[in-house]
């Protein structure tokens, strides 16, 4: 049937069996490139963790390598350290050395252990004591060791060396190489050398003298199995799937396998097989690191080789570890199974789910009749779905628009409610604040009025107390304490004369007579005043002031009524007694300096606070209360403010903010939270 019939027949279907062919389509290609994609990811992501594995498993089989020819060096270097060995080297005498020697050997599984003398001639073989008198000078350990080094590393040893070792070494080392499948091809059908952990080291002499000898030993490779079986036990930990094990490792001469614990398929160690070609590339040829898929005698195997050099830097084999890979591939068709299973349940049910969708998309005039009495008990935000370009289409879209217009009167109906509700109260916090400075310009006039009663009742006692205080100091024989004391009283009467002068100022907003001056020399000054005072009522001060904080324009005898007036209260607080801090600093804002007075007083209540700076308010049985109104209309008049925290029992913080520069407007003190 030609494509225009097929579509054109599909759009004459029913608008339910359109939407469910639709959707089948969409799910069916979907979970096809799902599932390819999946599986890909899948395998890559499993093989990336097998081989994450497989290298570290590397590092820990080197890390056993290594720990085994360390072990090797370390007893070659005692061994060579012993009496025996010196005083056979210096006397000639070789009685019980082969049998001495022997049994070191055994002690620590060596395979060999032999003496040669200061010319590198063999003394003595502790396997075979009858053949020595070689040269073994050539010999690159030999040869170090002579030059006074404790040398270790792997050798190829030749078989020629392995017979005068020992016959048995000579045959461990020859193999017959066995074909192995995808092995790069080689010439010659058999290996005879074999590979050695060996280790050097001098036979000492005199102290500054030439060595008397050398002392070498070592294991054979070939054919011994502890090491590789060791690797095995201790990094796969025996695991098998299937009866097969896991884990692997091999030590390699060359391209042969020498020691491994792999089995051929008669389940024999496959001892005299070879490497595959790629590996035999890669990490002999190259002298590169292999970490990956590779062909292992019989199986396919996820691995990790690295190539073994002797001690001048040549690549004499291999040190390899690997893992099963069937175990992670049946890993991996296991999980895409499941993932597979559970697509085709989901499809299953979006199946059901779309068909219940379709019947529900065929009947939109229920949607919309649904959707009218909504909107007549008032859910303005009701849509109806938009599910195709028909009449009905037209209809719901018509019907949209209409509640969005509605649904955006309603919105703006509200704001605007809102908005002249926030005005209102804007409104009214303004007429409020502005009551506020009327009643307090009210206090401040009739402070005013009292101030310059004030000054003249008071200025005339002053000033008849003063020029006494004078007279006295002028009279000859006093002592120094009391002219200090008399001092004290000129200069306090004097400060008195002039803090009425300054509750006048301050009630006729005079100008103050500001000049550079540093905030601690005031308050250094003001609690000086009070110590006495203070100490004869059990109070404590403490001062924490901040040293490096910059000079400020203040007028100095004001700032220091303020500071007075504060010190004072916080001591009429505490009658029982108790600490009263000062400290300075800057702001955190850095844009004012703040002093702080802390005392451990009864505290305000919370209801006091906000009438603190009225004047003529005291809670107290003594006093006008004016001392705090006087102290906020002067800080105020900097353009600073004071802040009050306090909690009844335990004590009050008043703070001092006074700005480093001059603001053009004043602001009210108010109450920390």
């Amino acid at each position: 049937m030609p494509r225009r019939g097929l579509v054109r027949r599909f759009v004459d279907f029913p608008l339910r069996r359109k939407l469910l062919l639709s959707f089948l389509a969409v799910i069916a290609f979907g979970g096809v490139i799902t599932l390819i994609v999946g599986t890909r990811l899948e395998h890559r992501t499993i093989i990336d963790l097998a081989q994450a594995k497989v290298r570290h498993d590397l590092a820990s089989a080197w890390m056993m390598y290594h720990e085994r020819l360390n072990a090797i060096a370390d007893v070659v270097r005692l061994s060579a350290a012993r009496e025996f060995l010196e005083d056979a080297l210096r006397t000639g005498r070789r009685d019980g050395l082969a049998l001495k020697l022997d049994l070191i050997r055994q002690e620590y599984g060596l395979d060999v252990l032999t003496l040669t003398d200061g010319r590198g001639r063999v003394v003595v073989r502790s396997r075979r004591p009858e053949t020595s008198g070689d040269d073994q000078s050539g010999d690159p350990f030999v040869e170090r060791a002579l030059a006074g080094q404790t040398v270790a590393g792997t050798q190829i040893v030749s078989g020629k060396e392995l017979l005068k070792e020992g016959p048995d070494l000579f045959e461990r080392a020859y193999f017959a190489f066995i074909p192995t499948p995808k092995a790069a091809e080689r010439a010659g059908d058999h290996e005879e050398n074999g590979m050695m952990l060996k280790a050097a080291a001098p036979v000492a002499g005199d102290e500054g003298g030439p060595y008397l000898g050398v002392l070498y030993g070592g294991i054979l490779f070939n054919r011994n199995y502890e090491l590789v079986d060791r690797i095995k036990e201790i990094v796969f930990k025996g695991e098998k799937y299937k009866g097969h094990d896991i884990g692997t490792a091999t030590i390699f001469q060359g391209d042969l396998r020498i020691s491994t614990n792999v089995l051929d398929d008669r389940e024999n160690r496959a001892v005299g097989t070879r490497v595959s070609r790629e590996v035999d590339e890669a990490v002999l040829r190259n002298g590169r690191s292999y970490i990956g898929r590779a062909f292992v005698v019989t199986a396919w195997y996820i691995t990790a080789y690295e190539p073994i050099r002797d001690i001048d830097g040549r690549i004499v084999g291999m040190l390899y570890v690997g893992m099963l890979e069937r175990p992670y591939i049946d890993l991996r068709n296991r999980v895409m199974a499941t993932f597979a299973g559970l697509a085709g349940l989901c499809t299953l049910g979006l199946l059901g789910l779309l068909t219940i969708i379709a019947r529900q998309i065929t009947r939109p005039l229920a949607a919309m009749v649904e959707a009218t009495d909504k909107i007549a008990q008032g859910d303005l935000s009701h849509r109806v779905e938009i599910l195709q370009g028909d009449e009905i289409g037209q209809l719901a879209g018509s019907f949209n628009r209409m509640t969005d217009e509605l649904s955006l009167a309603h919105k703006d109906l509200t704001e605007w409610g809102r908005t002249l509700e926030r005005r209102v109260e804007e409104r009214t916090r303004e007429l409020r604040e502005t009551e506020e400075q009327l009643i307090i310009s009210e206090k401040l006039a009739s402070l005013g009025k009292m101030a310059a009663g004030v000054a003249h009742e008071i200025n005339n006692p002053l000033t008849s107390i003063l020029i006494n205080a004078h007279l006295l100091l002028e009279r000859p024989g006093e002592n120094e304490e009391d002219k200090e004391t008399l001092t004290l009283i000129a200069d306090e009467t004097t400060r008195c004369a002039t803090i009425v002068k300054g509750l006048l100022d301050f009630a006729r907003q005079t100008p103050s007579k500001a000049a550079p001056t540093n905030i601690n020399d005031i308050v250094d000054r003001t609690l000086q005043l009070l110590e006495k005072q203070a100490a004869v009522r059990n109070i404590r001060i403490e001062r924490n002031l901040d040293r490096s904080l910059p000079p400020i324009e203040v007028d100095e005898n004001k700032i220091q009524q303020v500071f007075s007036n504060l010190a004072i209260n916080a001591c009429e607080a505490m009658p029982e007694g108790g600490a009263l801090v000062v400290s300075s600093r800057l702001s955190r804002d850095g844009t004012h300096i703040e002093i702080v007075f802390t005392d451990t007083g009864a505290g305000i209540p919370r209801e006091n606070i906000p009438k603190l700076f009225d004047p003529f308010f005291t809670t107290k049985s003594f006093g006008t209360g004016l001392g705090l109104a006087v102290s906020y209309g002067i800080v105020r008049q900097r353009g600073g403010t004071i802040l009050v925290r306090s909690e009844v029992g335990r004590g009050s913080v008043f703070t001092v903010r006074i700005p480093l520069a001059e603001p053009r407007e004043e602001r009210r003190a108010e109450e920390t939270p």
